[in-house]
């Protein structure tokens, strides 16, 4: 069986239809290397996810390959990994919701295996991702490259959007304080909640945005500026977890195996975050 090597070759430098029938095939081998792990396309399943935004943008692209591997039906919600928003997360599970995968930011995952929502031990990191910064294409594009120039960025800047969910409380409870700027930016930073920021930042509703990388890059209307210094970043991983009363626990075992293998490296390398399976 021939062997899919994701080094050797990016996303970028080939043409689309080859990465696509790369990673199909790979979907299909891994399928067979799991063998009864996979049920018959007469047995295809449905899997419930519910996923945050962090990993959504690779996740979007891997689910129609997996779905077309497998005869599998993935249905997705989507939801802050922390908060009180309606639609995060850990709203949904404290209403009730029902998923067989949820797909958060490690902290998040762990809080709810500790709740009872997640089968302990069956956390699988998927992606590293990294806090960055974007502005409107047109405007000036401030420097972040130096802790102090982020400072300064924040102090000058005349309206500041941040993530809700684990970016942005890192921002608000750790960052902004540590910097000495928490109470001079208060009035002028706002909390985005069941919304991405750069959406926010596209309309003109705030000058500069944070958020996860992954997060960011796909409004190519904006300047993606580039992330936090290394002094002050903040790496997390996006994991994966099999739901406490999942109907559908080995198929949901399966997909998470997919997204997780070295043959998903190459398009969740391409949206901004670090593979788990690279590392």
């Amino acid at each position: 069986m021939q062997t899919f090597k994701p080094a050797t070759v990016s996303p970028i430098e080939m043409p689309r239809r080859r990465v696509l029938g790369a990673l199909l095939g790979a979907a299909l081998s891994l399928g067979l290397a799991l063998g009864a792990a996979t049920p018959s396309s007469a047995q295809a399943a449905e899997i419930r996810v519910v996923t945050s935004g962090g990993f959504s943008a690779a996740y979007d692209q891997l689910i129609p390959l997996y779905e077309q591997a497998t005869g599998h039906k993935v249905v997705t919600a989507r939801g802050a990994s922390m908060g009180k928003a309606p639609d995060s997360i850990p709203s949904r599970f404290a209403r009730g919701e029902q998923f067989d995968i949820v797909i958060l930011a490690d902290s998040g995952l762990e809080a709810l295996v500790a709740q009872g929502k997640v089968q302990p031990g069956s956390r699988v990191d998927l992606a590293r991702s990294m806090i960055g910064m974007s502005v409107r294409k047109g405007t000036p594009k401030p420097d972040i490259s130096t802790v102090e120039a982020l400072k300064q960025t924040l102090l000058n800047a005349r309206s500041i959007a941040y993530s809700a969910s684990a970016s942005g409380t890192y921002l608000s409870d750790e960052l902004f304080p540590r910097l000495g700027v928490a109470e001079q930016i208060k009035g002028k930073a706002t909390k985005i909640y069941s919304e991405r920021v750069g959406a926010v930042v596209l309309r003109g509703d705030a000058e500069i945005g944070f958020q996860q990388v992954s997060e960011l890059l796909p409004f190519k209307e904006l300047e993606f500026v580039g992330p936090l210094p290394d002094e002050v970043q903040q790496r997390v991983f996006f994991s994966a977890g099999v739901a406490a009363g999942a109907e559908n626990p080995d198929a949901a075992r399966h997909l998470i195996r997919f997204l997780a293998s070295p043959a998903a490296a190459p398009i969740v390398r391409s949206t901004g975050m670090e593979p788990a399976a690279a590392r």
